[in-house]
C-alpha cells in the first residue's frame, strides 16, 4: 500500500518543505497586511480625536502647541509605518524581494509593540530569515 501511495503522490521533502514556507510567508503576508490595515484605522482615529481634544484646548498655549504637535506627528508615524507594512504585505504574497527585506525592519520595528507586535515581530523575522524561504524571494 504504501508503495502505491509514493508512485501516486511522489513529493519529496525540498518541495514540502518549499510548500509549508510558501505557507508561512502567506501567514507572515496577511498579518503584516491586517495589522497594518488596523494601523491606518487607528492613526485615523488618533488624528480625529487629538485635533477635537485640540478644538478645546486652545486657549492654553502650551498645552494647545504641544497637543497640536502630538496630534499630527503620532498619527502620521502611525499611518506611514502602517502604510510601508500593507505595501510590504501585498509584496510578500508576489515574493518579491524587497518585500521581504522592508517586512524584516518593520517587523523589528513592530517587536517594540508589546505583546502582539512582538509575537508577530518575531514569528515574521523567524520565517523570512530561513533559508527555504530565502530560497523563495530570489
Amino acid at each position: 500500500m504504501v508503495i502505491i501511495l509514493k508512485t501516486l503522490n511522489p513529493i519529496n521533502n525540498t518541495q514540502m518543505e518549499e510548500s509549508t514556507m510558501k505557507k508561512h510567508v502567506t501567514l507572515v503576508a496577511a498579518l503584516q497586511i491586517g495589522f497594518s490595515t488596523l494601523g491606518i484605522l487607528g492613526g485615523l482615529i488618533v488624528f480625529f480625536a487629538l485635533n477635537f481634544v485640540c478644538s478645546y484646548v486652545a486657549d492654553v498655549d502650551v498645552a494647545g502647541a504641544i497637543l497640536k504637535f502630538l496630534a499630527i506627528s503620532l498619527p502620521l508615524i502611525m499611518l506611514i509605518v502602517s502604510l510601508l507594512g500593507l505595501l510590504g504585505g501585498i509584496g510578500l504574497l508576489n515574493f518579491r524581494k524587497w518585500a521581504r527585506l522592508l517586512v524584516l525592519v518593520i517587523a523589528a520595528i513592530g517587536c517594540l509593540n508589546f505583546p502582539l507586535g512582538t509575537l508577530k515581530g518575531v514569528y515574521s523575522i523567524w520565517v523570512l530569515m530561513q533559508d527555504e524561504a530565502v530560497k523563495l524571494f530570489d
